[in-house]
C-alpha cells in the first residue's frame, strides 16, 4: 500500500487597520482601497480552518486504509469514497478561497492611478513600491492556487486507484511520484506567497506612516502550519497485485 505524511499551507493574513485620520486626499482614498482590500479576503482567512479540518480528516482516512490487507478490499473502497468526498469539499473551499482573493486584486486595482496622484517623494515611491509587490503576491497566489488544485487532483486520481482490486503497484508509484512533484509545488508557491504578504504588509506600514495617515493596527497574522507533505510508495508491500 501507501505511507502517507499530510501537511495544510497555512497563508499568512494581512494586518487589518482599525482606524484612520489624517493625510491628503489621494492618501485617504488609496487608504480606503487598500482596507477594502484587506476585508475583501477576510473569506479567504475563513476558509484556512476548515480546509485545515479536511486535511486532518483525510490523513485519519488514509492512515486507516494503509493498515488494511486486501482481505479488506469493500472497506478500502469504502474509505477512498471518503477520501474523494473530502478533495471535493476542500475544492469548494480552495475555490471560495480563490474568489476571496480575485475580489481584495479588483479592489486593489485601484490605487493605481491614484498613486499618480501622491506628490513626489517618500509617499509616492513607497506607494509605487507597494503597489507593484501586491500585484506580484497576486500573481505568486495565483500560483499557489493553480499547484493547490492540481494537487487535489492527483489525490483524487489516487483514491480513484485505490479502489481497482488489479492496481498494480508500479503504477501506483508512478502516480505517487508525481503526487510528490506536485506537493513541492505548493510548498514553493507558498513559500513566495507568505514572503510577498509579509513584504507588502512592512511597505504599507510605512507608505501609513510617511503619508501622514495616524493607524491602530491589530495584528492579526494567522500562524504557519507547515509540516512536510509526502505520500511514498513501500517497496516492501503490495497494492492489490
Amino acid at each position: 500500500m501507501v505511507s502517507k505524511k499530510s501537511l495544510f499551507v497555512s497563508l499568512l493574513i494581512l494586518m487589518i487597520v482599525l482606524s484612520a485620520c489624517s493625510g491628503t486626499a489621494p492618501s485617504e482614498k488609496i487608504y480606503n482601497h487598500l482596507e477594502k482590500a484587506v476585508e475583501l479576503e477576510q473569506s479567504f482567512e475563513e476558509q484556512q480552518d476548515p480546509i485545515v479540518e479536511l486535511e486532518q480528516e483525510e490523513q485519519k482516512i488514509y492512515s486507516q486504509i494503509i493498515d488494511l490487507s486486501m482481505e479488506d478490499f469493500d472497506k478500502i473502497k469504502e474509505l477512498s469514497d471518503k477520501a474523494l468526498d473530502n478533495i471535493q469539499k476542500r475544492k469548494e473551499k480552495i475555490d471560495s478561497e480563490k474568489e476571496s482573493i480575485d475580489s481584495s486584486k479588483e479592489e486593489f486595482a485601484n490605487i493605481e492611478d491614484l498613486v499618480g496622484d501622491l506628490e513626489e517623494g517618500a509617499a509616492r515611491k513607497n506607494a509605487d513600491d507597494m503597489y507593484n509587490v501586491m500585484m506580484d503576491r497576486y500573481d505568486a497566489y495565483g500560483k499557489l492556487h493553480e499547484a493547490y488544485v492540481n494537487s487535489l487532483n492527483l489525490e483524487e486520481e489516487l483514491y480513484t486507484m485505490l479502489k481497482k482490486e488489479d492496481l498494480k503497484q508500479e503504477t501506483l508509484s508512478e502516480h505517487i511520484t508525481k503526487l510528490n512533484d506536485s506537493y513541492q509545488n505548493v510548498i514553493d508557491a507558498n513559500k513566495s506567497f507568505n514572503e510577498l504578504t509579509t513584504e507588502y504588509n512592512a511597505l504599507k506600514k510605512e507608505f501609513y506612516k510617511v503619508a501622514g495617515i495616524e493607524v491602530e493596527y491589530e495584528d492579526n497574522e494567522s500562524q504557519e502550519k507547515k509540516n512536510n507533505k509526502d505520500k511514498s510508495a513501500e517497496s516492501d508491500e503490495g497494492s492489490g497485485e
